[in-house]
């Protein structure tokens, strides 16, 4: 039971781990660059940074925060201003959204795409004006003056991750309007391996020192070591269970070696020797722990196949809301061939260890002392 929650439970851990890598951080940008001077020409600069080694994409972005105010209601959200023309190539965010909506997005005055959670929260659909406030606040001779636009809702997207109730889209130039600017943010970068995005940020900055790079680990990255750091301290807490299960095989083995004491006894004095015995009952609490992995496996194997089911149909019965406070909506999971036989070869070699004590017991048994008392 021990290597089967161990294996469910790692399992966990790699689902999360991979829906952040593959989902979370291939929606949000791998980095941004930045310009100290300002962008003369983005485009240039975009074409600059494609010839730069490892870069795949490159898009321009308007970035801010502001709340949306839907019915008196006041709601924290940041938006982005993209072009959907270059969007595809930095972020997987067309996947989720209806065909032909960034499109819209593009043609029409002021319109948005919000998170699906965020639009469900504030009770919008589709074609529903909601209003957008910025922080910035301006003057005039009545007084201080805040940014306030009304947005009309084109659609949503679903990515199953934290951006569904704190996102909205906007098409760039739509963004630029309401920021009061002529020029962009800055450009987000894509590349093949996010986690080389140091090295591609430093590479970009040499070449041109007027620009600077803030990768996806300022924002991510200590959420995604805490992944590691957990998947790591859950994995020896719970040998901990795999270590008190084989306390079994040591009593089950002391026993065998208490019951059995005549037929050891009649084996030495057929000529087996104490390494002979030893060899006996080790052989045979590597039998009891290999039985004990295999159904351990299994059990935990068939448990992680459908625990995604089994989270699904009690949230939808028990109107549950456990993942709420998590990056991601749903309950992922991952079975890794290399975690397993991790597992399996810890375990083995704690049921070897959990061995040597009893086999030791009856390699040292004396056969006289032991037949004595049998009639």
């Amino acid at each position: 039971m021990a290597v089967a929650i161990l294996v469910t439970v790692l399992s966990v851990v790699n689902g999360f781990e991979r829906e952040l890598r593959e989902r979370v951080l291939e929606v949000l940008p791998h980095g941004t660059v930045y310009s100290r001077t300002g962008f003369e020409d983005w485009r240039v600069t975009r074409s600059e940074l494609l010839r730069q080694p490892g870069v795949l994409g490159v898009a321009p972005v308007v970035e801010g925060q502001g709340l949306l105010v839907v019915n008196g209601e006041l709601t924290g959200i940041a938006f982005r201003g993209i072009d959907p023309e270059f969007e595809s190539t930095v972020s997987i965010l067309p996947e989720f959204v209806e065909d032909g909506l960034l499109a819209q997005l593009a043609s029409t005055r002021y319109g948005t795409i919000l998170g699906a959670e965020l639009a469900r929260q504030v009770g919008v659909s589709r074609g529903d004006q909601i209003s957008l406030v910025l922080p910035d606040v301006g003057f005039s001779l009545t007084g201080p003056v805040v940014t306030t636009r009304r947005l009309t809702v084109l659609g949503t997207f679903e990515v199953g991750a934290d951006i569904d109730k704190t996102h909205i889209y906007l098409s760039i130039s739509d963004a630029q309007k309401l920021k009061r600017q002529s020029d962009i943010d800055g450009l987000v970068v894509r590349i093949p391996d996010l986690f080389d995005i140091h090295r591609v940020l430093h590479g970009i900055s040499l070449a041109d020192p007027s620009l600077y790079g803030i990768s996806w680990m300022r924002q991510n990255g200590s959420l995604y070591n805490a992944i590691g750091t957990q998947k790591a301290t859950l994995f020896l807490l719970l040998l901990v269970l795999v270590a008190v299960a084989v306390f079994n095989v040591v009593s089950n083995l002391v026993m065998t070696v208490d019951d059995n004491r005549s037929e050891i006894a009649i084996l030495r004095t057929m000529g087996a020797s104490p390494g002979d015995l030893r060899w006996i009952f080790i052989l045979h609490g590597l039998m009891v722990g290999v039985v004990g992995l295999s159904i351990g496996l299994l059990l935990g194997l068939a448990l992680t196949l459908s625990l995604g089911n089994i989270y699904s149909v009690l949230t939808q019965w028990f109107q549950l809301t456990l993942m709420q406070e998590y990056f991601i909506r749903y309950l992922p999971t991952e079975i890794l061939i290399e975690d397993l036989a991790i597992i399996s070869a810890v375990s083995l070699v704690i049921s070897f260890l959990a061995t040597i004590y009893p086999a030791s017991r009856a390699a040292v048994a004396n056969p006289v002392e032991a037949l004595q008392y049998e009639v």
